[in-house]
């Protein structure tokens, strides 16, 4: 549990549409329980022999890391989903590890932790992601997985 009065959410965000959605959740939990948000996106260097180079070049500026790239990417998906003035405290980490890892963790900490899962029809349907099934597992506090709302 959390030594803050605030209640700690921790939310894993990926960029996916899935993980936007719990990213929306968790602010508007937190606006409920007068919590406060930790946006958690992991990074990893790539093992991959056959990527090409291993920098991204944004704005042409000086080529970025896989974790600026990472950071970048995490500010734009919380600014693009919940805005530049959220109703509670959200606030950005970058972690390196794999994303179960790392959510695992950071739970460790947190009141409560959110993560989205992918939305597949059919039995698929009732299927957690393998990130959303491993931190369900292991998780130090209660988890909620969200899916995505669907188009219909």
């Amino acid at each position: 549990m959390s030594q803050a009065t605030e209640p700690l959410i921790v939310v894993g965000v990926d960029g996916s549409n899935h993980s936007k959605e719990a990213l929306r959740w968790a602010v508007r939990q937190a606006t409920l329980v007068g919590g406060r948000v930790h946006a958690v996106m992991s990074w990893e260097w790539s093992t991959n022999p056959f990527s090409v180079g291993g920098d991204t070049v944004v704005g042409g500026r000086q080529p970025l890391s896989p974790e600026e790239t990472s950071r970048v990417k995490l500010i734009d998906v919380v600014t693009e989903t919940i805005g530049e003035s959220p109703p509670v405290p959200v606030h950005s980490r970058m972690v390196q590890g794999p994303a179960a890892k790392v959510l695992v963790e950071a739970s460790g900490a947190a009141d409560l932790l959110v993560v989205g899962t992918r939305g597949y029809g059919g039995f698929k349907g009732a299927l957690l992601g393998s990130v959303s099934q491993q931190v369900t597992q292991h998780a130090h506090c209660s988890v909620v997985v969200v899916r995505e709302k669907s188009a219909g």
